[in-house]
């Protein structure tokens, strides 16, 4: 059996690490929007690991408050066991999505993370927006932060073919 982390470890780390309550909101915004993704293409006959995305989504962030924290969230997961957990932390940051047909878990979580401002998921135009605005005039980071959105888009496409709706339309409230 492998071993996933819960949500009640997951509260654990956030108090022992001084994890900020709006990153704490950030991170379980972007795990409900990676689980739900991952159970609509569940749905249509994929087999991605729920409890992973949704501990993975949690976690993600835990060491906001340090440099290099997606190196320092994945260091404390391997530490206690989560490696699954731990090797999606680790390339949140950077991540290039897999080919469609090879659609894993980490791509959920980073597609997730690239959703959600805040507490609140926005879909990717404002989440971009938002992310060009905080890195400032800066060309060759904001050219990179568009290659990624057109990456990004790319990869959404395939989704919402598989699934038959948008992304968007699975948040709004209808």
């Amino acid at each position: 059996m492998v071993k996933r982390i819960t949500e009640e470890e997951c509260e654990a780390l956030f108090e022992k690490y001084h994890t900020p309550e709006h990153v704490i909101g950030h991170c379980k915004a972007v795990s409900h929007t990676a689980v739900t993704i991952g159970r609509k293409l569940n749905e249509q006959g994929f087999a991605l690991d729920i409890d992973l995305i949704k501990g993975a989504g949690l976690v993600h962030d835990v060491a906001r408050v340090s440099d290099k924290h997606w190196e320092v969230g994945a260091d404390i997961l391997e530490s206690l066991g989560y490696k699954d957990e731990a090797e999606i932390v680790r390339v949140h940051m950077t991540y290039d999505f897999h080919d469609f047909d090879k659609l894993d878990e980490t791509d959920l979580v980073c597609l997730g993370d690239r959703l959600v401002k805040e507490d609140q998921y926005v879909g990717l135009n404002d989440r971009i927006d938002y992310i060009i605005h905080k890195a400032g005039n800066r060309p060759e980071v904001n050219k990179r932060i568009l290659q990624k959105k057109a990456e990004t888009q790319k990869f959404m496409k395939c989704i919402e073919e598989s699934i038959g709706q948008t992304i968007d339309s699975l948040f709004t409230k209808g």
